[in-house]
This record gives C-alpha cells, sequence and structure tokens, in this order.
C-alpha cells in the first residue's frame, strides 16, 4: 500500500471514529452538541399519608421504571422512623416502608427526578402475572348486563380497538342511566378504569391499568390517574377509559404498568398518595452528567470528567490546541501564510486567551519591537549566539516586570495578564526576527511579523469560540476528525491561494 493511500485510510478511520463517538455520546448518553442546551428536568414528590392506629405498619407503593419516554435520573426516599427496602419482582419494583409500631397521621415521601429521552422505545410486555385481574362477584342481572354490553358491542366492531371504543361508549351510556343494575356496586364502588378492565377481560383481551401523572409545572396534590392497556394482536394500545380515545396523552408519565395497586397498607387505615410536580430547565450536560454511575455510560465515566477539577481547567485549554493548530495549517497550506515559527501563533493565541485580544496585541508588538531594538544592538557587541538569546530572553522578563508594575499603578489589570506570554518563545522569536532581519531585510520581518500576528489573531477566534470550546471539552473524540482532516491537508500539493495572486500578471499574459 502507497503512503497516499495510508494516509488517507488513517484520516477515514480519524474522521469515522471521532464522528461516531460523538454521535454515539450525543444521541445514547444525551450529551448537547450546542452550548447553553437546557434539558426539562422534572421533579416529583410522592407523598404517601395514613392514619396508624398502634399497630406494626407495612407501606408497599410500586415504583417508576426507567423504560417508558421517560427517563429517571435521580430519586430520593424519605422515611423518618421507618424501615426501608426496595423489592424487585421481575419488572416491577416497589419500595416498601416498615414499623414495629406507630400511632396517628403518617406521612412518607418519595421523591424523583426525570426528563423525556430522546428516542422513545417501545412499550415492553408487562408482566404475565398482571394480565388476569381479580374477577368482581355480580349478581344475576349485572352479569347479563355485562354480557349484553360485550355482545352490542362485538356487534358494532370489526376488531380489537373498534371493539374497545364501542363497549367504553356503551359502558358510559349504561353507567350515567342510573339503571338499578348498575355494573359498579355503590357498597363497593371501584373506579372506571376497573370497571372496564373487568369487562375487556370477560370479552377475552389482554388488558391492565396503567397508572401515571399529568406533568403540569407547579401543581400540588395530583392524584394517579388511570388508563387501559390492551393488546389489539400486534402492539399494546394504552385508550382512557372515560373518553375511549387511544394513544398516550401527551405530558403523561407512566408510574406502573400491570401489577398490584399502587399503594398497599397493611396496619393502617385512610391510606392516600398524592403527586407534586416542578419543572426546571437545567444545562443539558449537567443532566447528561448525572447518569455518570450508569454501567451504560461508561464514555463519561472514562472520561476528563472524572479527572479532578484543577486538572480540568488544563486540559480544557489544552484541548484547544488542535484546533490552533489546523488554522495554522490552513493559512500556511492552502493560503501561502508566511509567519515566524511554525506554530508560534498558536502560543500566542493561547497568551491573548489570557489577556484580551486588543491588550495582548498591543502588548506583543511592544515587546518584539523593544526586544528588535535591544537584539540589534547586541549584534554589535559580537556575543554568541546562546549569550544572545539568554540576554534577550532577560530583557523580555525585565520589560514584562516593568509593564506588569506600571499597568497595576495604573489600575490597568488586563496587562497584569501577560506573563501567560511564553518568554522562552518570544525571545527565541525575536531573535529569529532579528536573523531574518540582517539576511532578507525589513520586508520579510514585517511579512513574518505581520502573517504570525493574523494567523494568531485567527487562531485566538476559533479557540474562543463558545461551540468550538465546547465541543473541544465534551466531545474530545472530535480531535480525531481534526487530525485527520490535518493528514489529508497534509497531502495537498496544489497551488496556494498567495502564488494565485503572486502569478496573476504571467496569467493575464
Amino acid at each position: 500500500m502507497s503512503s497516499r493511500a495510508q494516509v488517507y485510510l488513517l484520516a477515514l478511520v480519524f474522521i469515522a471514529s471521532g464522528l461516531g463517538l460523538t454521535l454515539y455520546k450525543n444521541l445514547s448518553l444525551s450529551l448537547p452538541l450546542s452550548p447553553g442546551s437546557l434539558t426539562r428536568v422534572w421533579e416529583i414528590e410522592a407523598k404517601v399519608t395514613f392514619f396508624a392506629a398502634q399497630q406494626a405498619i407495612t407501606v408497599d407503593l410500586a415504583l417508576p421504571q426507567p423504560r417508558h419516554s421517560y427517563q429517571i435520573i435521580d430519586e430520593t426516599f424519605t422515611s423518618s422512623g421507618y424501615g426501608f427496602d426496595i423489592r424487585s419482582d421481575g419488572e416491577q419494583r416497589r419500595a416498601i416502608w416498615t414499623r414495629r409500631q406507630a400511632a396517628g397521621q403518617q406521612a412518607l415521601y418519595y421523591k424523583l427526578k426525570i426528563t423525556q429521552q430522546k428516542v422513545k422505545p417501545a412499550l415492553s410486555e408487562p408482566p404475565k402475572a398482571s394480565l388476569i385481574p381479580d374477577k368482581v362477584i355480580w349478581s344475576p342481572a349485572q352479569e347479563s348486563a355485562a354480557a349484553t354490553l360485550i355482545s352490542r358491542a362485538r356487534a358494532l366492531s370489526a376488531d380489537p380497538i373498534s371493539f374497545t371504543i364501542q363497549l367504553l361508549k356503551l359502558l358510559h351510556q349504561h353507567e350515567t342511566t342510573k339503571s338499578s343494575h348498575s355494573l359498579n356496586d355503590p357498597r363497593h364502588k371501584i373506579s372506571p378504569a376497573d370497571l372496564a378492565l373487568q369487562l375487556l377481560t370477560r370479552a377475552g383481551l389482554n388488558s391492565h391499568i396503567v397508572r401515571g401523572i399529568s406533568l403540569v409545572d407547579r401543581i400540588r396534590n395530583q392524584a394517579a390517574r388511570e388508563l387501559l392497556e390492551l393488546y389489539d394482536g400486534h402492539g399494546w394500545q394504552i385508550v382512557d377509559p372515560l373518553t375511549a380515545r387511544f394513544g398516550l396523552p401527551e405530558d403523561f408519565f407512566i408510574w406502573q404498568r400491570g401489577g398490584d395497586s399502587l399503594l398497599q397498607l397493611e396496619g393502617g387505615r385512610r391510606s392516600k398518595i398524592r403527586f407534586s410536580l416542578i419543572a426546571n430547565d437545567l444545562p443539558a450536560k449537567n443532566v447528561a452528567l448525572m447518569h455518570a454511575q450508569d454501567p451504560s455510560s461508561a464514555l463519561i465515566d472514562f472520561n476528563i470528567y472524572s479527572l479532578p477539577l484543577e486538572k480540568q481547567a488544563v486540559f480544557k485549554l489544552l484541548l484547544l490546541v488542535p484546533i490552533g493548530a489546523l488554522v495554522v495549517v490552513l493559512f500556511r497550506v492552502l493560503i501561502g501564510i508566511r509567519t515566524s515559527g511554525t506554530f508560534m501563533p498558536v502560543l500566542i493565541a493561547m497568551a491573548f486567551m489570557q489577556t484580551t485580544l486588543l491588550t495582548g496585541v498591543g502588548l506583543l508588538t511592544a515587546l518584539v519591537i523593544v526586544g528588535l531594538w535591544i537584539r540589534s544592538y547586541l549584534s554589535q557587541l559580537d556575543l554568541l549566539m546562546v549569550s544572545r538569546i539568554a540576554a534577550v530572553l532577560i530583557v523580555v522578563v525585565l520589560l514584562m516586570a516593568v509593564f506588569s508594575v506600571v499597568s497595576h499603578k495604573l489600575g490597568l489589570e488586563q496587562i497584569l495578564n501577560m506573563t501567560f506570554f511564553p518568554m522562552v518563545i518570544l525571545a527565541w522569536t525575536i531573535e529569529r526576527l532579528s536573523i531574518t532581519w540582517e539576511e532578507d531585510g525589513a520586508r520579510e520581518v514585517a511579512i513574518q511579523g505581520l502573517g504570525s500576528l493574523t494567523v494568531a489573531i485567527t487562531a485566538y477566534l476559533a479557540m474562543t469560540n463558545a461551540l468550538a470550546g465546547h465541543l473541544s471539552y465534551n466531545f474530545p473524540e472530535l480531535l480525531l476528525a481534526v487530525l485527520g482532516i490535518i493528514l489529508l491537508l497534509g497531502q495537498y500539493s496544489g497551488y496556494r491561494l498567495s502564488e494565485l495572486f503572486r502569478f496573476q500578471s504571467a496569467l493575464e499574459k
């Protein structure tokens, strides 16, 4: 394989790897591609209240599963004076509070934070044990009425979906007529969802109750809402038993699918569960990092975020260097701008990031001019190159000290950051410009100096761009794509933009 083919292959691998890992972190781990992105996070508080009468207490609460349109990013339990445990039975999670003895009004709290997933997973099949509800004992008249409703709905329908719609409408009409053979016994009244579930089960449809809450900001004491879910032969469909409308309501958080009741209490009475909600718009990156301990988020856990904050600050700056390097390659390879030193403009741009652009340009220009003047004087003393560069270095340090003291006295705090200028690089740059002056004249010094300043300013603008900083820090994998682009540019052997202007007169002839 030729060297050119190897370069193209490596560039393709690097670019594909960088873009692929970036898309994975964005789609699967929800890291935002743009800075300032916000994610709505819902804080939900479930309050369980009941009355205890001096006996052993067991409170059993169904917990939501992170498998639907919303994912759980945090959950906490408040159980002062109670023992606590979480039990899992198949796909059902339940919180268990226990206490040997309690008396009077009691309150337990469960809080969680959820956010909407980008990709909504399909509803999986619920536990089979939840498909067969306890059968309600009806009188012969009620059994006859139920059979009549099922028969009429079947005659007016063509498939499970239309059958359910007709059955729910007929049930609503039957119950609102206040017939003497109402299916809902006033002495042991059940919810409309439970009543509809009984009819669907007797009609031979696999169905169960779905319990959840509506996501409404700043609402208190919201009761759980019950929907029905049935299998139509192809998949699970959700329907509202009150309106007979299919589909999951907008902004509805599924708390429990099938299974036992939402709340069970032993040793107490008058149990009740109510929900309070509040919505917060948080930085999308912070929300994604809440999953750092999740085993599926290993790419985040083994990333810069796992380093101490002091080290993260260092890498946040270092990860911008490849962007500056790409700017240098573009200017030198495609445009043909000459600079003093290959990557000295990147170091100058990093110094500009600390001093601000205008202040940095002024300081750099002043230091180089004074340094060139001193260097021209030292060249008359016939010193060795090492001694000459060392002398220039010491003079640059003294100049920085003088500028810092004067700026402090004048209240110009930005100039105090001039210590971020790479002193050795400045000293060597002054030496190189001096040699260039002696060999090629002042014009070449001006060209290289202005070229270096132009590239440094452009690199500064690229490195301080909010999007570039966000992507380099949160998606360092993109630097592989930058590496691939630089490898491709390394194969370019065509005309530079400056050469087109240079030979313009020849082309016109």
